[in-house]
Parts: structure tokens; C-alpha cells; sequence
């Protein structure tokens, strides 16, 4: 009798156990990935027709210890390799395996393959050839632990899972063994099958395959037994036309019942290759696909008809964002309850948030691997009771799922849909695009919400310790369910960021890479955003009020930005008719990006000046004075390449000093800071010749409202001019000594457009397009600043990059984007915190 190995996915160990048994194999043995089994080589022939979950059936030639590279060669080389194939036959080895004298696969392969040879070329003078592609004969070698060495005859061919009715297939498809594990494991035994995610229609398929008792390998048209010697070729052939009458006795069985066999997808194409590939596996007339969307969906079994559905729908690692996928399995559970009462059904999905979703009850939950991926596969009861309940909550409104997650969690949804009720009148009447509708108002769902169009951005604040993760973790999702139920905006529209502190280089990685940006307008300007890519989108929405103040104060006027961001209050300036702008900051890419924004309003020329400086250092080189000057500095910086630290409260008299040295008499100061705690120096600041106006509260707009400390903001009004004494106007806040000063311009031409037509190409909406930058890496060696705002709970730290020898002029290709965008986010202690 011989031995065999049949290889199968984790989890499916037990399935194979139980198909190999019914089969009639002996000596059945389960173990990880796989069963062993004895029998004659018919029942292996067999079991290579009629597996469902098998990978691969492996014939045993021989096991042998080997504990040196002699030892190896010489028990690969005793194995009867000839009893079972000739010299004229190719073939191939696969290894796997290592231990202290085999410490590559590779070279594992060539002993087996080099002691194959040579006992073919002592037989018989002639050595097969190798063929690593497609082999007659592929060996397979396994090294284990205790160095014993199995050396097998790969039965199969190509991976039995190949049934070859499926040459198109959808987005991450299964394979063809876990999807009849995933039928099997649901408790499908017999009737009609729905699939609402139907994809290529695998699942489907091989549902239709088990209830009509068709032989899953019945289509496939080579096997690597059939190169083997005593391979009956009469005798399989009968054994597959017997098996070809059994599936069309159970078609014709299942046809005369009317058992339903329907596969759903929005995707037009994508049922397109579902029935091409039903048609290849026989099945066409049993197996129906439409087209048709979940939130649409209806059970296509008449009334009193049970059966079940099964699906596999995206989960996070494969598909979709997490939004997008919450709201998706909370329509997968309310379509369950409306539609399939008394029906069984089976899900499976990497996630246990997203399977929670679904709001059912599991009967049975099984471990199966996607891949490497591990999988939860949960089966399920629909109770008519659900159903009913369903119907009633629907009735009067068609389908919608918001009734079901609003009651997910009540007082956050009531409290987010007065919000919006309130601020969307008010936006739109402002003519704001970007606006927040909701601050933490419930300290049980602690986060931020920002709409930008027809976009959400919520950003989740990391929970104190005495919170339990899980249930913090359960109302983030909350959160996330009840937007995109209130709002209405899709889940694919909604972006979550999670701020929490972060150590060492961890606080620096990139979100993610989508190079997308959008336009938004903010009363008469359109600036550019990027909701996806970086912690901070590239704009404060809390400054908007103080843009409104500079656009209304800058006519005529010289206009400064110091610690300039994204440029957005050049932006303001240039709009309120400033004669010039100059835009300072350390990092090139928000410089670049302060240039796509002033383009994107239609300014160029050379009076719209960018340097890219060390800002603190950049006050001490003499120049020019200005009439409006706007500084938002850090609240503290800590950069590596400067030799002291700089804090706004204890350093804001000194930068107000040399603020005055560049403010013509007469201008304007407009100092803002983001620690909510701090407190300007009146009495210093006016003996420096200055009127000092708190404006903090004034320019917090209504959606900030709930939290008026958001940021600190003055006026600051230069009278006289007034000697600043030495010792603060020499103040050395430690600036990057070595960081060179660099100017460049917009030049006319540049943007290809002039400002009014770059307006009218934002169309009628109120939302602008949405774009692809072509360039997002900044170019040279990089080199860092940090910035950290600490307060007394929380801490940011921010990276700029730039180049050690920047390179500015004005004849180069507009720079490009890359490092990562950071900014503070208020604490509600007054600090700033990432």
C-alpha cells in the first residue's frame, strides 16, 4: 500500500480528514496544512478528481535521516525514482526546508536533483532533463526539524485549487478550496445559494458544484500522474465519464427542483467574467448573476423558500477604507434581517470590527487563512423576528441603513446631526467649504470632524489610559457608522487619523501616498488641501477668521508671512489687494505648496517673493520693512539642527522685538500662537511702541465657538519707532546657523492661467475638483527640523525637511512634495498636541 500527503490551507485540515475518509483512504492523519493517507494509486487518481479542499496529493518515494551533506546525498540517492517515471520525462524539484549543512532551498533542490540524475545515469546511461516551467515530473522534498528529509512525487500538476472554469476573475479573489471550505464550513448541504458580493461568482460555483455532486477536477485537462508509470489512462478516463453523468444527473435534479443558485455585483464587468465562468464549469444555466447593489438588494427565492447566503465581501487588507467597509457590513447585516428571515447565512472577513458591524449573532465561528491572512468565518441564524423588526423600522422611507447605526450610538448622532443642522446654513451663507461640525462635545467619543466638501476627516484623540482600549475602540467605530449614516457622504469619502503621541521616528511615517489633492473655497479663495496623505490636511480652520482680517486689512499694503505653513494667509493678503508678498519658512515643500495656492488664485510675479529660511535667524539679516506682518509660531521647537530651544511664552517678547525691526511705523503685527494658555507681556510689548489689541475670541468663527481658547491672536499696532534694549534685541533663539537663506518668485506665466479664469474652472459648485499632483518628492539630501509643542498632558512634534544646500531659483520646475505635513491640534488643556 502506498503513503500519501495531501497539502491543504490551515484550517481546512479537519474538511479534507472527513472528504479523504468518504473517498475511501486509509490510515487517514491529520496534521498542520495537511492530511496523510495509504492506498493504491487509483484512489490517488481519485482523490486528484474529487478533492474540494486539497492543494496538492503527494506521492511518498522514501523518508531518510540525514545529518551531514553525505548523508543527504546518499538517501536522495537510494529512492526507486525509476519505478515510477523514465529518463525521457523532465522534471523539476522543490525543496523546502533547512538546517546547519542545507542553509538554501536552492541548493537543496540541486542535491535531490543531482542524486536523481546520477542514479538515472547508472541505470540506465541517460540523465532526464530539467525543466523548471513544465515539468512531466515535479519532485517535491521536505526538510524537517529533526532532519528527517521526505522526498514525493507531486501528483497534481498545477495546485489542485486550479479548476480551470476561472480564467477571469474579480478584485482578490479566492481560491477555489477555500471557497468550497467556505461553503462547507457555512453548513451548506443542498438548496438555493445568494450571493449579495458575488465577485467572479466563486463561491457560487462551487456551491452548485457540491449540491449537483460534480467532481471538482472534472474540466481541469492535465494532471502529473498522467506522466507517471501504471497511470491507466482507460481507466481514468471511465472514472471521468462516470463522474460527468453524475454532475449532469445533479444539474437536471436541481434544475427540476428550482433551486436558486444568484450572484449579485455592482460592477457590470465584473459579472460579466462571473458567468463566463460559470459557463466553463457546466453550470451556466443553474447559476444566475444581475447586476445590482447591496443597498438595493431583494431575495430573488419566492416567499416560504429557505437557503442560504454566503458571501465573502471586502475587508480592510484587501479592499476599501475603514469608512467605507463599516458602512458596507452594517448594509450587509440590515439587508440580512430585511430580505432573509428564517434563512442561514455565512460571512467571512479578516475583521472582527467590520464582522460586529453586521449586528447578528454568530451560531459557529471557524478560523480559516485567506492567504496568509487569517480569517474568521462566522455562520449565522436570520430570525424572522429581525426581519420584521427590519421592515417596520423601514417602512414610509425605503431601505436605509441610518436608522439601524444611529441606534449604534444615539447621543453622538443627535448631538452631530444638530451640529450640522446649525453650521451648514452658516457655512453656506459664509461661503465656506471646510468648516469643523464636531470638537469632542461628548467626552465619550473624543474626536475632531471636519467636512471639507464633500468629504469628512475625522480625527480620532487618543484616549487616556483610564479608558479600556477595547471600548475606545468600539466608539471610534461608533463614530465612524454614525457619519456616514448622518451626513450622508460615502464611506470611501471619509477619512480617519488617529492622534496620539508617538516616539522616535514612529511620529514621522506618512500616512499614506495618494498624491491626491482638492480645492476648497474659503470666501474668495480656493486653497488646496490634501485630506489623505498627512496627519494635517494643509489648512487651520481655526485661522480662518484671521485670513478674513488680513484679506480686509491688506490693500496696498506689504504683506509678511512668517512661519508660513501652506501660504494660506498670502493667499488672504494677495486676494485683499496686498502691493507685495514675502512667504518665510525652513521647509521647501511648504513653500512649494504656498505656491501651488497662490496659482491656483491666479497671482504670479515677481512681487509674490518665497524664501526659505531658518525664520528666527531670517530676522536678524537686514532688509526691508512691511506694513501687515502675520507670525504663527510653533509653541515650542526643539530642532536638532538648532543649539537652544524656542518657547512662545518665555520668547515672545524677544520675537516681538525683532518682529518691530522689520514693521514700517503705523503697520500692523498680527501674532497668533496655539498655546491656549498664554499670556502676552502688555506692558513690554507697548514699551516697544505698540498698540495691543487681544482679538483672541473675535476670531474664533461659529464652529469653533465651543472652544474659544482655540488659539491666542493679537493686534499689535506700531506707533513710534522705539529703541528695543540690547539685551533682548540681541536675543539668540539658537537658530540653524548653517541653514542658508534662499528667495524665489512666481514669475508671470508661471501658473498658465491668469487668476479669473482659474476661478471659473472651479465650475459652479461649491466644491472644487479634485487633483493629481505630478510631482510630490522634494528633491536633494534631506535634512530635518523639529518641532515640538508640548503642553501639560500632550506633546507634538511636527518634521519639516529641506535640503541642507537648498536650491531655489527661479528658473526650475516647480518643487515638488514629500515629507510629511504635521500640525497641532488643540488639547483641551490649552496646550497643543499631536
Amino acid at each position: 500500500m502506498l503513503k500519501f500527503f495531501a497539502t491543504c490551507p490551515k484550517g481546512l485540515e479537519s474538511l479534507l480528514n472527513h472528504e479523504l475518509t468518504e473517498l475511501g483512504a486509509e490510515s487517514v492523519r491529520e496534521t498542520v496544512a495537511g492530511v496523510s493517507f495509504s492506498g493504491d494509486l487509483s484512489l490517488a487518481v481519485k482523490v486528484c478528481l474529487w478533492t474540494r479542499f486539497a492543494t496538492r496529493v503527494l506521492l511518498t518515494l522514501g523518508t531518510f535521516h540525514a545529518d551531514s551533506d553525505i548523508e543527504f546525498y546518499n538517501g536522495a540517492y537510494s529512492l526507486h525514482y525509476e519505478d515510477y517515471f523514465t529518463n525521457d520525462a523532465t522534471i523539476s524539484v522543490d525543496f523546502n526546508g533547512q538546517n546547519s549543512f542545507i542553509n538554501n532551498t536552492l541548493y537543496g533542490a540541486l542535491r535531490i536533483k543531482d542524486a536523481l540524475c546520477d542514479r538515472f545515469v547508472k541505470l540506465t546511461d541517460r540523465r532526464p532533463d530539467v525543466d523548471r516551467e513544465n515539468p512531466d515530473v515535479r519532485i517535491n522534498a521536505h526538510l524537517d526539524k529533526r532532519n528527517m528529509v521526505t522526498v514525493s512525487l507531486d501528483l497534481s500538476g498545477k495546485s489542485l485549487h486550479r479548476r480551470e472554469y476561472r480564467n477571469v476573475a474579480g478584485i482578490a479573489p479566492l481560491k477555489e478550496n477555500l471557497a468550497a471550505a467556505i461553503v462547507a464550513r457555512s453548513g451548506y448541504t443542498g438548496g438555493s445559494v445568494v450571493d449579495p458580493m458575488c465577485g467572479s461568482g466563486t463561491i457560487l460555483i462551487e456551491a452548485a458544484m457540491k449540491a449537483c455532486n460534480m467532481a471538482p477536477g472534472l474540466f481541469r485537462t492535465e494532471y502529473g500522474f498522467e506522466k507517471l508509470r501504471g497511470f491507466d489512462a482507460v481507466a481514468f478516463n471511465t472514472m471521468k465519464r462516470e463522474a460527468f453523468a453524475m454532475a449532469e444527473e445533479g444539474k437536471q435534479r436541481l434544475l427540476n427542483a428550482k433551486v436558486v443558485f444568484q450572484g449579485f455585483d455592482k460592477d457590470a464587468s465584473v459579472v460579466e467574467k462571473a458567468v463566463q465562468n460559470a459557463g466553463r464549469a457546466g453550470l451556466g444555466e443553474l447559476i444566475k448573476f444581475s447586476v445590482g447593489d447591496l443597498h438595493e438588494l431583494r431575495n430573488p427565492v419566492s416567499s416560504g423558500n429557505r437557503g442560504m447566503v454566503i458571501t465573502n465581501p471586502p475587508y480592510g487588507e484587501r479592499l476599501g477604507n475603514v469608512p467605507e467597509l463599516l458602512e458596507l457590513y452594517t448594509a450587509i447585516g440590515a439587508c440580512l434581517k430585511r430580505e432573509f428571515g428564517g434563512w442561514k447565512a455565512g460571512i467571512i472577513s479578516s475583521s472582527e470590527d467590520l464582522l460586529s458591524c453586521l449586528r447578528l449573532r454568530a451560531d459557529r465561528v471557524y478560523k480559516l487563512y485567506n492567504g496568509a491572512l487569517e480569517c474568521q468565518l462566522r455562520t449565522y441564524t436570520i430570525s424572522e423576528s429581525d426581519a420584521a423588526s427590519s421592515e417596520k423600522e423601514g417602512e414610509g422611507s425605503g431601505f436605509t441603513i441610518s436608522q439601524t447605526t444611529l441606534k449604534v450610538a444615539e447621543e453622538f448622532a443627535n448631538r452631530l446631526k444638530k451640529n450640522i443642522k446649525k453650521l451648514e446654513k452658516w457655512a453656506q451663507r459664509e461661503g465656506i467649504e471646510a468648516y469643523r461640525i464636531y470638537d469632542a462635545d461628548l467626552p465619550n467619543y473624543n474626536a475632531a470632524i471636519d467636512r471639507y466638501g464633500n468629504y469628512i476627516v475625522i480625527q480620532e484623540y487618543a484616549a487616556p489610559g483610564s479608558v479600556d482600549p477595547r471600548i475606545a475602540h468600539q466608539r471610534m467605530l461608533d463614530i465612524i457608522q454614525v457619519v456616514v449614516a448622518v451626513t450622508g457622504v460615502k464611506g470611501d469619502h471619509v477619512i480617519v487619523k488617529v492622534r496620539e503621541r508617538k516616539k522616535g521616528d514612529s511620529q514621522y511615517e506618512k500616512l499614506n501616498e495618494t498624491r491626491h489633492t482638492l480645492l476648497v473655497r474659503e470666501y474668495n479663495a480656493s486653497l488646496i488641501v490634501n485630506l489623505w496623505d498627512y496627519l494635517d490636511t494643509g489648512l487651520f480652520l481655526d485661522h480662518r477668521e484671521v485670513r478674513r482680517m488680513i484679506t480686509a486689512r491688506s490693500s496696498g499694503k506689504s504683506f509678511l508671512n512668517l512661519f508660513a505653513y501652506t501660504g494660506s494667509a498670502t493667499v488672504a493678503a494677495a486676494i485683499g489687494g496686498a502691493a507685495d508678498t514675502t512667504t518665510v519658512d525652513m521647509s521647501r515643500t511648504y513653500l512649494a505648496w504656498a505656491k501651488d495656492n497662490m496659482m491656483a488664485n491666479g497671482f504670479s510675479g515677481r512681487n509674490h517673493q518665497f524664501v526659505q529660511a531658518d525664520c528666527l535667524r531670517w530676522l536678524d539679516i537686514p532688509g526691508r520693512r512691511y506694513d501687515l506682518i502675520f507670525c504663527d509660531p510653533p509653541t515650542f521647537s526643539n530642532s536638532k539642527r538648532m543649539e537652544a530651544t524656542f518657547d512662545v511664552q518665555r520668547d515672545h517678547v524677544a520675537l516681538i522685538a525683532k518682529l518691530s525691526g522689520k514693521l514700517n511705523v503705523g503697520g500692523t503685527l498680527i501674532f497668533s500662537n496655539n498655546n491656549r494658555s498664554f499670556r502676552l507681556d502688555e506692558d513690554v510689548i507697548k514699551s516697544f511702541g505698540f498698540e495691543v489689541e487681544d482679538v483672541s475670541e473675535k476670531t474664533v468663527q461659529e464652529d469653533f465657538k465651543r472652544n474659544k481658547r482655540i488659539h491666542c491672536c493679537f493686534i499689535l499696532t506700531k506707533t513710534a519707532e522705539v529703541e528695543i534694549p540690547e539685551e533682548i534685541a540681541s536675543a539668540d533663539f539658537g537658530s540653524a546657523a548653517n541653514m542658508r537663506t534662499r528667495v524665489d518668485y512666481l514669475k508671470d506665466g508661471v501658473s498658465g492661467r491668469d487668476r479669473g479664469s482659474r476661478r471659473d474652472n472651479r465650475a459652479s459648485g461649491r466644491f472644487g475638483p479634485e487633483r493629481k499632483r505630478t510631482d510630490y518628492r522634494a528633491r536633494g539630501e534631506n535634512g530635518e527640523e523639529r518641532r515640538s509643542f508640548r503642553g501639560k498632558d500632550a506633546q507634538y512634534a511636527g518634521r519639516k525637511t529641506v535640503p541642507e544646500q537648498p536650491v531655489l531659483s527661479g528658473d526650475e520646475e516647480q518643487p515638488g512634495r514629500g515629507p510629511r505635513l504635521k500640525r497641532r491640534i488643540k488639547s483641551d488643556n490649552g496646550s497643543d498636541k499631536e
